[in-house]
């Protein structure tokens, strides 16, 4: 395996976690309300779930391809020979032939939902400090 075939699974494995922070991030927000999971509320995971989505949903509206998706295509560009084990699977996960209106359509709701879900399981106001 070449090392920008390495490197390009590497993108694509990291792609995948991103996702899965947001789709499992909004899944644990909401179980962890309700089995009243504490970490679920703290502020900074939710910042940085809300910003995870909010920068999926914008870039998909402006029509801005995604950075880790341009950056997996620029270091597999040239490479010759069959797809890897990494990239096939987690590809399969991750990539779908649907008209782009469709996921555009999809990552804004997402983001809208998960921007009402602070709403129902707000969360902590920041402790002070003494």
């Amino acid at each position: 395996m070449s090392s920008m075939t390495a490197m390009a699974d590497a993108v694509l494995v990291l792609h995948a976690l991103v996702v899965s922070f947001i789709v499992g991030g909004f899944a644990a927000i909401w179980l962890g309300a309700g089995l009243h999971w504490e970490w679920v509320r703290e502020r900074r995971f939710r910042f940085a779930h809300l910003l995870a989505i909010g920068g999926v949903a914008l870039l998909s509206a402006l029509d801005v391809p995604c950075p880790l998706t341009v950056f997996e295509a620029w270091l597999r560009t040239g490479s010759v020979g069959p797809e890897g084990f990494v990239q096939h699977w987690v590809g399969r996960l991750l990539y779908y032939e649907l008209p782009a209106w469709v996921f555009t359509l999809a990552y804004v709701l997402f983001a809208l939902v998960v921007l009402l879900t602070w709403r129902y399981v707000p969360p902590r106001a920041k402790a002070r400090r003494r």
